[in-house]
């Protein structure tokens, strides 16, 4: 390997340039630096919307690169093969990434570096997706954390690395590869219609997710803990579009939100605790891969969901016609923006759960496919804690009631009439871009009437609560 091979910098959840560590590491080395993204399997079976909004993500990537004088190097296929190919190409000596966590990334990434090791190709990767990684949070006995109060109490006075500049500069090869047409590729082809309306509520790229920290810290941490269960105010900081995608570093929101801490801004270490949540799915996902494809708690196998997401009580969830204003309010708000209010997702997962009594992951895999901050880690966690089948999780005998938690957060129903159109004479421009949103099969429009609600919602928590306490939970 010669001292001056370029290095090829494999970019894939990590779209930016600062506080970015194998980039740093790439830059510093002084080498010619090839920044590539390759779209191999793992990217194509994204859903539709996690993988439009990776579009954007990458997009805005090349273009910050090229402001630099560099370029980003796009090539389609697997990606051990494209990276071999890349190395005949180039002459690189050296592959550099950011690690992921999720086992199929993790059996991809392991394999390539013993193959490329085993050439004489040095192959490193580098943390920056994650404050701890997930190994080196460990419990007294050596074990791993499956309660989030003891992890939050076990990280929380943890150094966390400051975070590092964008490189003033990338040194260019003598000669660049070939690169593919992000065009070409029709990420967002799946979104149909849909996505003019989503990339309007998209906040693409580093820069927008640095301003969005700073408009955050300024403007709303303060009334964070009181304001974030809200779901018709601008309560939250809407950080887990660019987290989801690496934009920004949860190394650098960490310590926005400890200079907040020691500025007295009461919020603020609720923000934190959130940060560490992010980090705590994380940790069970590498400790208990399980958690992605199967009950946590292993006495759940036996309950009896409703598997069918084509079931009718499915159908009209997914279509957000439950009649029960709360959950179609949040699923509506997912088609027009992309994402959802948190606790509109605790909501709707619920009633989908408990009141319908179907499987988490019919709502797991719709999740996947319709929320442009979709997070492996997160959206596994977050249906288990709902359905009362993972760690930490809400108790069976948890039923959120949508109706009185429509009183207590949303009491003058802004919330709701934003997004729900059907009953209001002149309705607002968000409530009926669902209706463009939406797939044309439903046939869907403002002009049908709201629907009744598909169950009675004390008869659905006792039907619940029934299930439950037959198979002893």
């Amino acid at each position: 390997m010669s001292s001056n091979s370029p290095i090829l910098m494999w970019f894939r959840r990590d779209l930016r340039l600062s506080d970015h560590p194998a980039l740093s590491a790439a830059s510093k080395s002084g080498r010619p630096v090839i920044p590539i993204f390759i779209l191999d399997p793992l990217a194509r079976s994204l859903g539709a919307a996690p993988k439009f909004r990776l579009g954007l993500g990458v997009d805005r990537l090349a273009n910050r690169l090229k402001a630099q004088g560099s370029r980003l190097i796009l090539r389609s296929g697997d990606a051990r093969d494209v990276i071999e190919q890349l190395i005949k190409e180039t002459g690189a000596g050296t592959v550099y990434w950011s690690r992921l966590y999720d086992p199929d990334s993790v059996a991809r990434d392991t394999g390539i570096k013993a193959t490329l090791k085993a050439r004489g190709i040095e192959a490193q990767s580098y943390g920056g997706h994650l404050m701890f990684e997930p190994w080196t949070v460990q419990t007294k006995t050596d074990g791993y954390y499956k309660v989030f109060t003891p992890f939050w109490k076990a990280v929380k006075q943890r150094e966390v690395e400051s975070p590092l500049p964008a490189p003033s500069r990338l040194a260019a090869p003598d000669v660049w590869p070939d690169s593919e047409a992000l065009s070409d590729w029709h990420l967002g082809v799946a979104m149909n219609r849909a996505a003019d309306i989503l990339r309007g509520h998209a906040r693409v790229g580093e820069d927008a997710a640095l301003a969005r920290l700073g408009q955050f810290i300024e403007e709303s941490v303060g009334r964070y803990a009181e304001r974030r269960d809200i779901p018709g105010v601008d309560g939250t900081s809407g950080l887990s579009e660019n987290l989801s995608l690496g934009e920004i570093s949860p190394h650098r929101c960490w310590h926005a939100g400890l200079r907040a801490r020691h500025e007295g801004k009461p919020g603020a270490e609720t923000f934190l605790k959130e940060l560490v949540w992010r980090e705590f799915a994380y940790h069970l996902m590498h400790h208990t891969p399980r958690i992605l494809t199967a009950n946590w708690r292993e006495e759940w196998e036996a309950f009896p969901w409703e598997t069918d997401p084509g079931h009718p009580h499915a159908v009209a969830w997914k279509q957000a016609r439950t009649g029960i204003e709360f959950v179609d309010a949040a699923m509506r708000e997912m088609y027009v923006t992309g994402r959802m209010h948190n606790r509109g997702r605790m909501i709707v997962a619920s009633f989908l759960t408990k009141h319908l009594m179907c499987h988490w992951k019919t709502g797991m895999a719709w999740f996947q496919d319709c929320l442009t901050d979709w997070d492996p880690a997160s959206n596994a966690m977050g249906w288990q804690w709902a359905a009362g089948s993972g760690p930490d999780a809400s108790p069976y005998f948890r039923v959120f009631n949508p109706a009185t938690q429509l009183d207590k957060f949303d009491r003058d129903r802004s919330y709701v009439r934003r997004w729900i159109a059907e009953g209001q004479g002149d309705p607002p421009e968000d409530a009926l871009a669902y209706f463009d949103a939406i797939p044309r099969r439903w046939a869907l429009s403002h002009d049908d009437g709201y629907p009744s609600p598909i169950v009675a919602l004390d008869d659905g928590r006792k039907l619940a609560l029934a299930a439950y306490q037959s198979r002893g939970f």
